[in-house]
Parts: structure tokens; sequence; C-alpha cells
């Protein structure tokens, strides 16, 4: 049960990860390599104030702030700078790695004598029931995961519910459309790139803010924490699209975060069942390789000839 409980803590927080991506890579339509940066930004902005006595609510907007500032770098390098959106990200993740490297000071920072969120809500958890560990359906876990769970969930409603908000204001459905539509809402004299550099500044900081709540359920913030984590997002919102079989926006905000619960749920079981954790990331990229082209094989597969279905319909009306 408590693998259980920090699978979908872990997930939850990821979450905000793969809300990211997908407005980048669902509005926008570009796979913003920048997250694998900014992520660690935020996990270390967040560690290093908080390793300074600053407040963890305060030190996870900064964060926010941070992955702010990173995705406007990568905006206005392809909305003013015209530079290719594949190469604008590898530019700035590959810049946020120094910038990230000096922000800690070295390459790992702990948080074990810090206060962070999982901290408070062990001894909130311990205020209420008066004990470690409490029984959750016939369970011994404890307070600490419980209480960081519950969190984390909170956090994340909050989180989906101003997002969809922002995304049903005059301002976030003209940053949508600039993205479904480009020529037409630039036809309309409005300005797409700034749209664009907005959209990705709010990508980008949700991913910081993902790396933040990270850094402090974990206890440390690395260097290495955000490689590969633009696949790992790509893979949580395919897995949530072919969950709720819709782009809805309200479905969509759902299929992100139920496919990070649900691809961390199949990354715990597999390696509980004994996959080898250096094999994770060649695996999660074989999955998301699977997930995209597999719907275009299905696509391709052919349907059977009129001239067949005919000359079975009289053998069904027998």
């Amino acid at each position: 049960m408590t693998l259980l409980l920090g699978a979908l803590t872990i997930g939850l927080i990821l979450s905000l990860l793969a809300l990211g991506v997908y407005i980048s890579y669902r509005v926008f339509d570009i796979a913003d390599i920048t997250v694998d940066g900014s992520i660690t930004l935020g996990g270390a902005i967040c560690a290093v104030l908080i390793v300074k006595g600053t407040h963890p609510l305060l030190a996870t907007l900064a964060g926010f702030a941070g992955g702010l500032a990173a995705g406007t770098v990568t905006g206005i390098l392809q909305a003013k700078f015209k530079i290719n959106a594949l190469l604008s990200g590898i530019l700035v993740m590959t810049g946020l790695y120094s910038v990230n490297l000096h922000v800690m000071g070295k390459s790992n920072v702990p948080l074990l004598s810090g206060e962070t969120f999982t901290t408070r809500a062990e001894r909130m958890g311990q205020a209420w029931f008066g004990q470690p560990e409490v029984n959750l359906l016939g369970w011994l876990v404890g307070v600490r995961d419980l209480l960081s769970l519950l969190s984390a969930l909170g956090l994340i409603v909050i989180a989906c519910l101003a997002l969809y908000w922002f995304f049903r204001t005059e301002l976030g459905t003209a940053m949508r459309a600039s993205g479904d539509n480009p020529q037409m809402i630039r036809a309309l004299g409005v300005n797409v790139e700034r749209y664009r550099i907005m959209g990705l500044a709010l990508s980008n900081g949700l991913v910081a803010t993902s790396g933040a709540l990270l850094a402090q359920y974990q206890g440390f913030a690395d260097a290495q924490m955000g490689i590969g984590m633009v696949v790992w997002g790509l893979a949580s919102v395919i897995i949530g699209e072919s969950l709720v079989g819709s782009r809805s926006l309200g479905l969509a905000i759902y299929g992100a975060v139920a496919g990070s619960v649900i691809f961390r749920i199949l990354v715990a079981i597999a390696l509980r069942w004994g996959l080898n954790p250096n094999d994770l990331k060649l695996v999660t990229a074989l999955f998301v390789f699977a997930a995209l082209v597999l719907p275009q094989f299905l696509q391709r597969k052919p349907k059977p000839a009129p001239a067949a279905l005919a000359s079975k319909e009289p053998h069904a009306r027998r």
C-alpha cells in the first residue's frame, strides 16, 4: 500500500508536467525540449530557497516564476529570432543545465533539514491522528504518505480548475485559437507570436512547479532530475487521450492528469517486478513510440471491399 500511495503521489505531482506538455504539444504543436531543463530549474530554485528558510509555498512560486522565464526565452527565440521550435528548445535546455548548476552551487541539494510540504503534511497528520501510522482499508500506512497524497491531490485539483478557467477566458481562448489556426488568427490582426510566447511561458511554469513539488517530496533536487521528462510528459498526454477518447478542453486536462497517474503506477509495477532502473528511460521511449505509431497503423488497416460486404448480406438475412 505504501508503494501505491507513493506512486499515486508522484503521478499527481508529475501531472503538472503533463499539463505543461499538453499546452506546448497539443495547443501549439511543439515538442518543447525546454521541459527537461525547466523542471530541474523549478526544483533547484525551490530547494535552494527552502534550505535558506523560505516558506515552501513561496519557494514553489519562485520555481514557477523560474519556469515562466525559461519558457519566455524559448518563445522569444522562436517568435522574434525565427529559430526553429525544436532547436530553440534544445538551446534553452542546454543553457539551463549550467544555470541550474549555478543556482544550486553543486549537482545535488538535499532537503533533509528543510521544511517542505511533506514535512508540514506529516506534522499535520500526526496532530490529527496522534500516531505515525493509520489503518487504510486494512493496511497500515504512514501518516506522511497519506497526507502527502491528499496535499498533492488538492494542489492538482486547484491547478486543473485554474487552467480550465484560464483557457475559457478571452485571453486563453485566443491563445488556443492561435495555436490551432495561426493563419486565420493572424489574418484577423492578432499577434500570434505574442500568444506563443505566453503559452510556452505558462507551459514551462507548470513544469517547473512540478519540479519544485517533486524536489520537496523526494527530499532533494538534482541536476540530472530532468533528463527524459519531455518523453514522460508525452507518454502521459497520449495515455490520457486514449483514455478519454476526446480532445475537448475539460476531458483533455483530466486525461493528462489520469495519464500521468496511470503511467507512474505502471512504472512502479514494472520496477516491483524486477525492471532494471537503468532501462526505465528506454522503456518509456519505446512506449511513446508505440503509442504514436499504433493509431497510424490501425488507420492503414484495409477495410472490406463493398462487393464483399454485399455478398455477405443475403447470408445474414437468412
